[in-house]
């Protein structure tokens, strides 16, 4: 009876546009890694990623998400450990130590401290939605928010410890933030980032200031890379070049075009329109990842969801951003398509979960 009532209240909707994104995503890193021997191995890591995700997603919407809740510490412990283990072990790759080696594979723990920030950020709202939302409230969320950032800067990674701040405070927002509080933190957060700039790693440092002060006759670096991205974009125009056809992308000019610039990548060989679909697909996932919140029978539920939703969306809106130079260049993967593991897993987990919520709406 529970499974068949599970498999009835099951958002195939939400399922089957996230396979087609994890699908499409496949076949644009094939596409991508334009005859690179050295990311030949790619375009199958990548579909063996996918279909542990599914996977991932299918046996996780049989667990009851409530169960999550009694665990929040002991995920929070674990992921800090493996943090720490970064910190201590990693070498670094990229000029940061953000990486694990398991045999054949790299894992990224912040790619885990996320997840489990969202439910550890869920469990504490829900469990005090009835106190005063005083200075008191809001540092019981921020102090085990802020406690993982501070590791995850440590390799360095800013753009991770930026995303967990945005979910923080997206779900600070959602339980009820006085407004009195928002002036408080527009004037922190000038004055922190202000504050922290110098003791940014040096490119972290010339991302920012190539963005605010593009050097016209650089040809190097992060110029080099957003101004292929551009090229790339401006060359598919409205139907794009076909797909393996598109010149920039074939004939290498833009880099990291399997993972950071895949978006640029998706617009030179299927132009503005297809561009168009591909987002107005993720667009969907988060519509269907708040339409779980609206229907979660509990405020842990809601909140999981609505995290998710706001997590999802971040990274989207952060990646296409960088691809159109509207923001500097940063890590963030676009989700479900670009390469990566690690974070494909992480959001099979939180699509999972959002399944989780919503099969269990009338139970």
């Amino acid at each position: 009876m529970f499974r068949r009532e599970t498999w009835r209240n099951f958002d195939y909707w939400l399922f089957g546009a996230v396979a087609f994104l994890c699908v499409f995503g496949i076949m644009m890193i094939r596409s991508a890694i334009a005859g690179n021997t050295d990311l030949a191995d790619s375009p199958s890591r990548q579909a063996l990623f996918v279909g542990i995700g599914l996977v991932i997603i299918l046996v996780l919407s049989l667990i009851d998400y409530r169960y999550w809740a009694s665990l929040t510490r002991i995920l929070y412990a674990f992921a800090i450990v493996f943090l720490v283990l970064i910190f201590v072990f990693a070498q670094a790759r990229f000029g940061a130590a953000r990486w694990l080696n398991v045999g054949t594979f790299l894992i990224q723990p912040a790619e885990i401290g996320k997840i489990v920030m969202v439910l550890v950020l869920a469990n504490y709202f829900a469990s005090h939605q009835d106190s005063p939302k005083d200075m008191r409230w809001i540092l019981g969320s921020l102090i085990p928010t802020a406690f993982m950032v501070l590791w995850i800067l440590l390799q360095p990674n800013l753009s991770m410890s930026i995303v967990i701040m945005v979910i923080w405070f997206s779900m600070l927002w959602i339980s009820g933030l006085p407004m009195k509080y928002l002036i408080i933190f527009i004037v922190v957060l000038l004055v922190s980032a202000a504050i922290i700039f110098p003791f940014l790693q040096t490119y972290q440092q010339e991302r920012i200031l190539t963005f605010l002060f593009p050097d016209q006759t650089a040809r190097y670096g992060n110029t080099y890379n957003v101004e292929q991205a551009l090229i790339s974009i401006g060359s598919g125009g409205l139907l794009g070049e076909g797909y393996g056809h598109g010149t920039q992308v074939q004939l290498r000019f833009l880099k990291v075009r399997h993972s950071d610039f895949i978006f640029s990548s998706i617009a030179e060989e299927f132009g503005f329109v297809g561009t168009v679909l591909i987002v107005a697909l993720m667009v969907f996932v988060v519509i269907r990842c708040f339409r779980a919140a609206h229907l979660a029978r509990d405020q842990f539920g809601a909140l999981i969801a609505y995290g998710f939703g706001i997590l999802i969306f971040f990274q989207m809106a952060v990646n296409i951003g960088v691809n159109l130079n509207l923001m500097p260049v940063t890590g963030l993967t676009l989700p479900f398509i670009s390469y990566g593991g690690s974070s494909l897993i992480s959001l099979a987990i939180g699509i999972g979960l959002v399944e989780s919520i919503v099969v269990r709406r009338k139970l």
